[in-house]
């Protein structure tokens, strides 16, 4: 467990209507809005700096022939983040929204991104009929193991989700065939949680117990998809915010 949680005051309106959307109802991004900043930034940062100092093998991953794809991952993050006024980005440095100055490494793109910004990444490769999940950058699993997920495809990562069905399966994978370079998409979910930690990695064997109305918290995220247009690799990006419960439907 960390040593504090590290609680948001508020799910974003916004958010919250997309978490009542059904399953897999996506919106468009609008302009500079891919990355979210809030104001648990700065803990969730040093969350993921301890996590990748402590547990790197659980947090970062990489399947051969996915090196090209997080290159490209990073190079678009940062070309985001120069855009923006709370960051400042130069060739080897930048200097985030909590004032912490951070050297590019770019030999190591998926431990970069853990010290740029508040969401987890994962990269796809289409294989076959599907995408496959081939690296990622995932500090704040909600209730999965990354090392049981790597490796497989869409349907065999969701195999335990009772809702994901062979209908919803079909219209995933139908919108990581045709989401674009330049029209990212994104939906949101939220969900009772009886403890605050955001590194929760459960495996498929032991999974999270399903909260309950008397769970104490909500666990939200934002999630985007994305395409790469070099690679032709879909990045699946989490932003994750929990908050202590007030009441209010969740599942």
């Amino acid at each position: 467990m960390q040593p504090a949680p590290i609680l948001s005051f508020a799910i974003a309106p916004a958010q919250l209507a997309a978490a009542a959307q059904r399953l897999p109802q996506m919106n468009p991004v609008g302009p500079g809005a891919w990355l979210t900043v809030d104001a648990a930034y700065g803990a969730q940062m040093a969350e993921k700096a301890r996590l990748v100092a402590t547990r790197r093998g659980d947090v970062l991953a990489m399947l051969s022939g996915a090196r090209a794809a997080a290159d490209e991952l990073l190079a678009l993050v940062l070309d985001e983040l120069a855009g923006r006024p709370d960051f400042a980005v130069a060739d080897d440095m930048v200097r985030r929204p909590d004032g912490v100055r951070v050297a590019v490494d770019r030999a190591d793109p998926l431990h970069m991104l853990t010290r740029l910004v508040q969401e987890d990444f994962c990269i796809h490769h289409k294989q076959d009929d599907e995408h496959v999940l081939t690296a990622a950058a995932l500090c704040f699993p909600a209730a999965w193991t990354l090392a049981e997920k790597l490796g497989h495809p869409l349907r065999r990562i969701h195999r335990p989700i009772a809702r994901y069905d062979d209908d919803i399966a079909g219209r995933v994978q139908r919108m990581f065939d045709l989401v674009r370079t330049d029209r990212p998409l994104w939906r949101a979910n939220l969900l009772r949680y009886d403890l605050p930690d955001l590194f929760q990695p459960h495996t498929e064997g032991a999974p999270r117990p399903v909260g309950q109305a008397t769970s104490a918290y909500l666990r939200s995220e934002r999630q985007t998809i994305r395409r790469l247009a070099a690679s032709d690799a879909v990045v699946f990006s989490i932003h994750t915010t929990v908050v202590r419960r007030v009441g209010g439907p969740a599942s």
